[in-house]
């Protein structure tokens, strides 16, 4: 696959997920609930906006009071994949294997700002234990990271089509309460863009780190979101909003 294909697949399949739910309702808040908060994190060469229809499938009455963030990437050269756009940081290589070279450097400088994001939620009085932060490829990857590198606990972090963008060199620096943040990953075994492989090396990562994670492997999706993957997701932060009340 040419490296500029993952820039058009990303922004293709955001497209398909705008028309196929712009006409679904927008869940209202319910000042009656503890307040809980969603960030979601685009891929390669998307950005937050186009995103934004994701938060429609969430229409049960958890949901009522959460507010969501959908942040873009700075714009910057990305020459693996031919030329300029979003992006968290550099990617060496595409696609992304199991032995793909590391940029734990720009990893980590994006983390800080994910970090700043989630500081400023806590600091208006969110529960730490509510919070989800959720991401697609290279906004998958960063979700990981983000939630491993947090000091403290979180509600749940969910992985897309990622990969494990850090060493094990950062087990060391994670916090005891970041431990107990749980991981859904999901990843299509189709996937050419991001290999399954990649993905695939989570589970294990995660287990040496002491992170409980759960896996979905949907087989025939590639480098995209399915309704599937969303309704698993709506059920998944459901059930640990209610047991977090």
């Amino acid at each position: 696959m040419k490296p500029v294909a993952v820039f058009i697949f990303t922004i293709t399949s955001t497209i398909l997920i705008i028309l196929f739910f712009q006409s679904s309702p927008t869940p209202q808040k319910n000042t009656m609930m503890a307040p809980s908060f969603v960030l979601w994190l685009h891929g390669l060469g998307d950005s937050g906006p186009a995103n934004e229809p994701i938060k429609t499938f969430f229409t049960s009455p958890e949901f009522r009071n959460t507010s969501w963030s959908f942040p873009s990437a700075p714009t910057v050269t990305v020459p693996i994949n031919g030329g300029v756009m979003p992006s968290w940081f550099d990617i060496h290589e595409i696609p992304i294997t199991v032995a793909s070279p590391k940029n734990e450097s720009g990893v980590l400088k994006a983390v800080q700002k994910v970090h700043a994001m989630i500081d400023k939620e806590v600091a208006a009085g969110t529960d730490p234990e509510k919070i989800f932060i959720c991401g697609f490829s290279q906004g998958g990857a960063l979700t990981l990271a983000s939630v491993l590198l947090y000091p403290k606990k979180l509600g749940g972090g969910a992985v897309f089509s990622g990969w494990v963008p850090v060493g094990p060199s950062i087990i060391e620096s994670i916090a005891p309460d970041a431990k107990k943040t749980p991981i859904l990953w999901s990843h299509g075994i189709a996937d050419s863009t991001v290999l399954f492989e990649a993905g695939q090396a989570g589970p294990p990562f995660l287990q040496e780190v002491g992170i409980s994670c759960e896996f979905k492997a949907y087989p025939n999706l590639g480098h995209s979101i399915s309704t599937e993957e969303m309704q698993l997701l709506e059920s998944w932060i459901k059930t640990r909003l209610k047991s977090s009340s």
